[in-house]
């Protein structure tokens, strides 16, 4: 029988897996065996960037971790080795980064995930994995904000460009309705 101790630093593993699950908006469980230190330093070091707290987590402690949420269903696939990647405020970065590693490493295999509490499908992870960047889903974003504006603007920078060409040809053409005037003006005096 484990000790009180252990069984305390047990309880506070489990809560703090559960409150990692809480406040995530996205997850991903891997199953990571066979990894080699040096490929698992630089997946680590990826998702560090990206902002993904990626964790080797003992399948019991997820399994309470789990009980009770959302998310309880997740514990089916909770056998052999088990990894927990999850962030907390990027839907796309944790299924984009595993998948790209999982496509790259044979022994690496993504075993289930969730989205915004909810439990999602292998495909589903797959399709986050093909989007966007955040970065790059909001530069399109801000072009299709931005894009009806420059076009206004072209447009009032036309009219304003061709509204200064008649004054312009006008200008020219008042001195010789000038010029012809004085000459009608000048005739009937010769009589």
């Amino acid at each position: 029988m484990p000790s009180a101790k252990v069984l305390e630093q047990k309880k506070q593993q489990v809560a703090t897996l559960s409150e990692k699950l809480e406040k995530a908006v996205a997850g991903v469980i891997v199953d990571y065996k066979g990894t080699t230190v040096a490929d698992d330093t630089a997946l680590r070091a990826d998702l560090r960037k990206a902002g993904v707290d990626y964790a080797v987590v003992k399948n019991t402690l997820l399994t309470l971790a789990l009980k009770g949420s959302p998310l309880e269903g997740l514990t089916s696939v909770l056998e052999g080795t088990t990894a927990l990647a999850v962030s907390d405020e990027d839907c796309v970065a944790s299924a984009k980064i595993l998948s790209e590693f999982a496509s790259k490493h044979d022994n690496f295999k993504i075993k289930g995930g969730f989205l915004e509490g909810e439990i999602i499908s292998l495909e589903k992870i797959d399709s986050l994995a093909k989007l966007p960047s955040r970065e790059v889903l909001l530069a399109t974003v801000a072009a299709a904000f931005q894009a009806p504006m420059a076009s206004f603007a072209r447009a009032i920078n036309a009219i304003v460009e061709k509204d200064g060409e008649p004054e312009a040809a006008s200008a020219e053409e008042a001195p010789a309705e000038e010029s012809a005037a004085p000459a009608e003006d000048a005739a009937p005096a010769a009589e």
